[in-house]
């Protein structure tokens, strides 16, 4: 048994709803040998047909095929309508309701029964608490893995990347190789990180050995730029840390006090364009870490400061100039809530190419790429795999002004809110090309099978990685990838004898 997609096949079929007409419209045949045994058929791509419901019908065949597979199929066929698929929201926001509705699938609360849940991290963390009893079911699916949070906190991310490089490192695997100063040749791609309080001591040293240098202290756990600052001298830490014990000394204790923190080298010296600032939002979608497979979106976009850059320690404390957060720079004098303070990827590419070159575009994305790749390889050994899960990440790149990205964090949860009408419309595409992939066909959910998803329902969503595909290619030596793009242990050195960024990129 194997599925046959097929469109505008011209299938004559004769179905007891009405006399024999063409079926030319997108379906799915599956056939065994040369008998039809079920074709998957939605009304509403079929302008003649009376019957309309909202959902793919099931349409049992019974006869052979002449010729080749789908066309000159004649039989006997039976309408049944197929279950609706039942769909459950904790999030409120309309691109996700909408989307589910134009599939004709049923709302129904988180409390009842349901085949997919686009939850927050507070309901994903209550179903899958040891304690709550509660177990999913081979039809359900979630849109968050167990522990997310290993890549999505700041300070997990930090310590399981660095784990991951002396992992690799221990092993003598090449992509651990560092230069003369000892950084890593491929895996510099987080800013030099700590945690605090844990590594305040070690972070002291580092202060005073570059006594120079502005760094960025951030909660762990929180996002939109919510309790975000900068300090250029110890003393501003110290004061920090003094008001928090002070607080806990008088019985007040200030929230920051019970966050963990990290503070991160701060990137002062950013690519500008109109001189301001700006970082890329980018979408990556997950459905396994083990096998690891991910998937990139197209229709990412840069999100600008509305005021110019500006490095004068008078600054520091003007976060419309460091701080590229939407939730922040929406409050800002200069905002434009017209466009939103966004360029689309597109049009960031474009002025890329326009001003530097297609080369330093593409090597540019190359080493996006590679950046996400193993920040996803840096937690796939703790990730709970979880079958009934997806997770849409939200990844914030910076890129420095010698066209270096560095990855800032990842969201757990990417803003699904709309600023802007083409915000809104991005947006619903997200979402509505996340589904096709997590749920392919519009059919219920089945933890048991393998989810098998052709170039037409991924939509603006490339594949990134597929880690059995990798492995099957490295094993036979077939490079089915796409171009530029290597299977290979080998590096690849420019014309001064420095190994190329990016290379390999699938090991």
């Amino acid at each position: 048994m194997f599925v046959y997609r097929y469109k505008d096949s011209g299938l004559l079929i004769q179905r007891q709803l009405g006399a024999p007409r063409r079926l030319d419209i997108y379906g799915i045949i599956k056939v065994h040998a040369r008998y039809v045994t079920k074709v998957l058929y939605h009304p509403q791509f079929d302008p003649d047909a009376s019957d309309k419901p909202n959902s793919w019908v099931s349409l049992s065949f019974i006869g052979t095929l002449a010729g080749d597979r789908a066309k000159g199929a004649v039989g006997s066929w039976k309408l049944s309508q197929m279950s609706k698929i039942k769909y459950a929201i904790d999030v409120e926001k309309s691109v996700i309701s909408n989307n589910c509705e134009a599939r004709g699938w049923q709302c129904t609360s988180p409390d009842d029964d349901w085949h997919f849940f686009w939850a927050s991290v507070q309901s994903v963390r209550a179903i899958f608490n040891s304690d709550s009893g509660y177990r999913l079911s081979d039809n359900q699916l979630v849109n968050h893995f167990p522990n997310h949070f290993e890549l999505t906190r700041k300070d997990l991310m930090a310590k399981n990347i660095k784990r991951y490089r002396r992992e690799l490192e221990k092993e003598g695997n090449p992509l651990a190789a560092k230069d003369e100063t000892g950084r890593y040749l491929y895996l510099d791609f987080i800013p030099v990180t700590y945690l605090i309080p844990q590594d305040y001591n070690l972070f002291t040293e580092e202060f005073k050995r570059n006594p120079t240098l502005t760094w960025i202290l951030k909660p762990s756990g929180k996002a939109r730029g919510i309790g975000i600052f900068l300090i250029n001298r110890l003393s501003q830490l110290k004061k920090w840390s003094r008001e928090g014990r002070m607080g806990m000394m008088l019985g007040s204790v200030p929230s920051y006090v019970r966050d963990s923190y990290v503070i991160s080298r701060y990137i002062d010296n950013p690519l500008l364009i109109g001189g301001k600032k700006f970082d890329l939002r980018l979408y990556i979608l997950v459905t396994s870490f083990r096998p690891l497979k991910a998937y990139i979106y197209k229709l990412g976009f840069c999100r600008f400061c509305t005021v110019k850059y500006n490095t004068d320690v008078t600054e520091l404390d003007n976060m419309f100039v460091h701080l590229t957060n939407v939730s922040i720079q929406k409050h800002g004098a200069q905002y434009n809530s017209l466009h939103g303070g966004k360029w689309t990827i597109e049009n960031f590419r474009l002025w890329l190419e326009g001003t530097k070159g297609k080369s330093v575009s593409d090597k540019l994305f190359d080493e996006i790429h590679w950046i996400i790749l193993h920040s996803l390889k840096a937690v796939a050994s703790v990730l709970i795999n979880d079958r009934h899960c997806f997770e849409c990440y939200g990844y914030d790149i910076i890129i420095d002004d010698t066209f270096k990205p560095w990855l800032i964090e990842v969201n757990a949860s990417p803003s699904l809110s709309a600023t802007t009408a083409s915000d809104r419309i991005l947006k619903y595409k997200l979402v509505n090309d996340v589904i096709n992939i997590v749920v392919p066909n519009g059919l219920i959910p089945d933890a048991k099978s393998s989810k098998t998803v052709n170039r037409e329902q991924m939509g603006q969503f490339d594949l990134l990685y597929d880690e059995e595909k990798a492995m099957e290619e490295a094993n036979t030596g077939i490079n089915t990838s796409k171009p530029g793009v290597k299977l290979t242990d080998e590096y690849e050195d420019d014309a001064d004898g420095n190994p190329l960024f990016g290379k390999p990129i699938f090991v």
